[in-house]
């Protein structure tokens, strides 16, 4: 027997009710952060990308958590199957047993062939026991009976339940599939956009300003130090050979997409935010103990020259600017601000416990 608890329809009906609304907002237009709609010379493209950035995780988050129910509820549905197949069986023997009982009965003459025992029997007490006996034995199988009907139908009615939810399930979470990919198709074009507004600015030497992103809670690491971007293909590594560059590779290039959060590896002061030359937009920011970090190749910034930053505190956002063959971020740690001061950074962040992930290549396309 379910309880109530059990019952495999509420707690579907509570994440429906939980993706319905992940739905309504995902499928919603951008709402740009306050008092940046008014201000023109604010990158859109950089809120934008930003928001669709949060709603493509959020939206990947909602799909996985339906995604596991639905299995969940399939297999809910399978095993009360299996019960309800037991439950049959068990009814099967019951007919198969009152069948005997009703033909035993009829063979014998019913209460007529009763009479005629005690008429004839030499211990009447003992055949009034036999009878009792049978008697009690008729109305426990008939009890039996009619509890393992109920059963079954609670069984029906709980099956059912989890079949119409997993199926409503299966639905929103295919719904929610297309709304990730239109997003997916939103985010590609905004984040090309962005590039262009990013062209546009290294081109006239002018560098925006600074768009204040909102970053999502708990995105910022607890420990001291921490990677410049959260998920990312190691490229190409330092003092690694190339025909793009003059002589060695100076940094550590990380294959993202562009719009990608950039974060500062540690805490310190934005040094500079610049935007021409070979590096395109970057930004460099001192560090405690006499070590900067360079984060070349951006699309757009989120700090201005001065600014206190933290570890993990989005600090712009990737790109292709500069002299750069396909979207990425080019990380460095120097012993001073300017070029020609560059450490392997890889060992650096190790020393200081990050741990890059992936194997530092060469790809086809990316750039300095």
């Amino acid at each position: 027997m379910l309880r109530p608890r059990d019952d495999p329809g509420m707690r579907l009906g509570h994440l429906c009710r939980a993706l319905t609304l992940v739905l309504c907002v995902l499928a919603g237009p951008l709402a740009p952060a306050a008092g940046a709609a008014d201000d023109p010379d604010v990158p859109r493209m950089s809120l934008a990308v930003a928001r669709l950035y949060l709603d493509a995780a959020h939206a990947t988050t909602a799909y996985e958590q339906g995604r596991h129910a639905a299995e969940a509820q399939r297999a809910k549905a399978e095993w009360l199957d299996r019960l309800l197949a037991d439950r049959r069986r068990d009814l099967v023997r019951l007919h198969d047993d009152m069948g005997r009982v009703a033909r035993a009965q009829y063979r014998t003459g019913g209460n007529i062939a009763y009479t005629a025992q005690l008429l004839l029997a030499d211990d009447p007490d003992e055949l009034m026991r036999g009878q009792r006996l049978a008697w009690q034995a008729d109305m426990a199988v008939t009890r039996l009976y009619g509890k393992a009907r109920r059963a079954e139908g609670r069984l029906t009615t709980a099956q059912r339940r989890a079949q119409d939810a997993w199926r409503d399930l299966a639905e929103r979470r295919d719904q929610l599939e297309r709304i990730k990919k239109s997003i997916a198709a939103r985010l590609e074009e905004a984040r090309w956009e962005l590039q262009g507004e990013a062209d546009r600015s290294v081109a006239a030497g002018q560098c925006r300003g600074a768009v204040r992103l909102e970053e999502p809670p708990g995105s910022r690491p607890a420990s001291a130090w921490t990677a410049p971007v959260e998920t990312y293909r190691l490229s190409a590594g330092f003092d690694s050979a190339g025909e793009r560059w003059a002589q060695r590779h100076t940094g550590q290039d990380f294959a993202v997409d562009i719009g990608t959060p950039v974060r500062a590896v540690g805490a310190g002061r934005v040094v500079s935010v610049s935007c021409g030359g070979g590096f395109g937009i970057e930004v460099i920011v001192g560090h405690p103990g006499g070590y900067y970090s360079q984060y070349a190749h951006l699309a757009a910034v989120t700090v201005d020259q001065g600014d206190r930053v933290s570890a993990g505190q989005w600090i712009g956002q990737a790109g292709t600017t500069g002299n750069s063959t396909g979207p990425h971020l080019h990380f460095e740690i120097r012993l001073t601000p300017e070029m020609g001061s560059a450490v392997d950074p890889v060992r650096w962040l190790s020393e200081h416990g990050v741990s890059l992930a992936g194997n530092a290549a060469e790809p086809e396309a990316d750039g300095s």
